[in-house]
């Protein structure tokens, strides 16, 4: 109960910590906000993807209490409602109205979150069990730590303007440590990420089970925000609609993001736990038929344009007839991939489909009653593969 209290407490004051930030810069004019590189709204919808990290951790937390994992998402909302506060008060400050210790809250919010992929790094590393694959991986655990301190230190001891409020000068910068200016954190970040994702794939290949499941879950999130960046690279290099663009990127990434710890909350409860294989071949049915309608619609609008642009000029007409087209191939589109996807990646029930079909045929064309319950129980042992098979026939009255 000690636990549960704790935790939910902890969800509280990162709610109240967020909100207190928020509200703070609400009253900032845009053009401040643009100055430290975000918006206004961005901001918030990542602040909620943070939240909902808070969220499923207390829950894991007060349920779970021993599985470090929900401590450790609620720490990254912890930092997340620490760093909206003091972002928060040096933007109302430097905006709105001057307020005293503007450049230490400024220098506070620089760094204070630079410790999320250590945190990152360290639930991936334990997902879903709460411990690690074996005494090897603890330098790894530690080195999620320690590699952290000097991404820290580059923004909290390096001299000159703070990153991201320009206007303002390292409070605790000393010209003595200048080199910590030119240090790349993502050299210390990206590889200890990279750790964690190859120790989720060798879990995943010793894992068998439950445990596997519960990986299937991690995976299937996972999978959806590597395929989404693909998608928004292209988009941000061809520009489209400019900033707009690049915009709906970022909430689309944010709404994909909340899927890591919804999907690792589900995991861990073993809620719903064997649903995952059906979300999995529907994602991979749907995603593979909207890949294929979206670029056969764009190739036939192109070519229809190129065909009839003579004749009809600016004419509407090849968006209508790519439409009308790509509407008459989806339910076929969608079986022969279905079939595909069933055929790839799910075997053992493709095999039981084909077999009673080919049943079926049979016993449109069968009138002898034993050789019927001959094939009927071959079909029961060969799609269910039960331990026996016994079949009751009713006698004649």
């Amino acid at each position: 109960m000690k636990a549960a209290r704790l935790a939910w407490v902890l969800f509280a004051s990162c709610v109240a910590l967020m909100a207190a930030g928020f509200a703070l810069q609400a009253q900032v004019p845009s053009v401040v906000l643009e100055r430290s590189g975000g918006t206004f709204a961005l901001s918030l919808t990542y602040a909620l993807v943070l939240l909902v990290f808070g969220f499923v951790g207390t829950v894991v937390a007060s349920r779970m209490p021993t599985n470090p994992i929900g401590w450790l998402f609620l720490t990254l909302a912890l930092i997340e409602g620490v760093y909206e506060l003091a972002a928060g008060y040096s933007l109302y400050s430097l905006g709105v109205a001057a307020q005293p210790g503007t450049p230490y809250t400024a220098w506070f919010a620089d760094w204070v979150s630079v410790a999320s992929p250590g945190v990152i790094a360290l639930a991936v590393l334990l997902f879903p069990t709460g411990r690690l694959l074996s005494r090897r991986w603890r330098p790894v655990a530690w080195l999620c730590v320690v590699a952290m301190a000097p991404a820290v230190a580059h923004y909290a001891l390096a001299p000159g303007p703070i990153s991201e409020f320009p206007s303002l000068r390292n409070p605790f910068g000393s010209e003595r440590l200048g080199f910590l200016r030119d240090l790349n954190p993502d050299v210390f970040v990206f590889p200890i990420l990279g750790w964690a994702l190859v120790a989720v794939i060798v879990r995943f290949r010793r894992s068998r089970g439950v445990e596997r499941q519960q990986l299937k879950w991690f995976a299937w999130s996972a999978a959806l925000m590597a395929g989404f960046l693909p998608v928004g690279t292209l988009a941000a290099a061809l520009d489209l609609d400019g900033e707009q663009a690049e915009y709906l990127a970022g909430f689309v990434f944010a709404a994909l993001l909340c899927g890591l710890p919804v999907s690792a909350g589900l995991a861990i409860l073993r809620y719903r736990l064997y649903d995952i294989d059906v979300v999995i071949k529907r994602t991979l049915i749907y995603g593979t038929l909207t890949v294929s309608l979206v670029a056969t619609y764009l190739v036939l609008v192109l070519a229809i344009r190129l065909a009839l642009s003579p004749v009809t000029g600016d004419s509407d007409l090849a968006v209508a007839a790519s439409t009308l087209a790509v509407a008459a191939l989806f339910r076929p589109l969608r079986t022969r991939i279905q079939a595909v996807v069933d055929r790839r990646f799910y075997r053992a029930r493709y095999d039981a489909g084909r077999t009673l079909e080919g049943f079926t045929v049979r016993l449109r064309d069968e009138l002898d009653l034993e050789t019927l319950g001959t094939d009927l129980r071959a079909v029961v042992g060969q799609t269910l593969q039960p331990s026996h098979v016994s079949l009751w026939l009713r006698g004649a009255p």
